[in-house]
């Protein structure tokens, strides 16, 4: 089992940045990979980024060259910092973390934290 608490949401102007925080617990030693997904009103989920255990990143299209990822294995955070934020990033952010045990993979995610992007 695996608790993910997200951190770092809330409002902010176009062109403005923000950066989330996941913090994992529990059997964090299984943990493969973890990222950032999000959801916006009658939109599907859709990735934002992820990093797996080697360091390896992969980020959705939109978000590319505006957002970066990183991972602090000691103390088990994964960082989202999000810069020239537009309208088009509110969502609801989740974080989701990737457990792979004898070949049993397991997706775990958090409450979610409110981005909102306008003027």
């Amino acid at each position: 089992q695996v608790q993910l608490v997200e951190s770092g949401g809330g409002w902010v102007q176009p062109g403005g940045s923000l950066r989330l925080s996941c913090t994992a617990s529990g059997s964090t030693r299984r943990i493969a990979g973890m990222g950032w997904y999000r959801q916006a009103p009658g939109k599907q989920r859709e990735l934002v980024a992820a990093i797996n255990s080697g360091g390896t990143t992969n980020f959705g299209d939109s978000v590319k060259d505006r957002f970066t990822i990183s991972r602090d294995n000691v103390k088990n955070t994964v960082y989202l910092q999000m810069n020239s934020l537009e309208p088009e990033d509110t969502a609801v952010y989740y974080c989701k973390a990737v457990i792979n045990f004898g070949g049993t993979v397991t997706d775990y995610w958090g409450q979610g934290t409110q981005v909102t992007v306008s003027s």
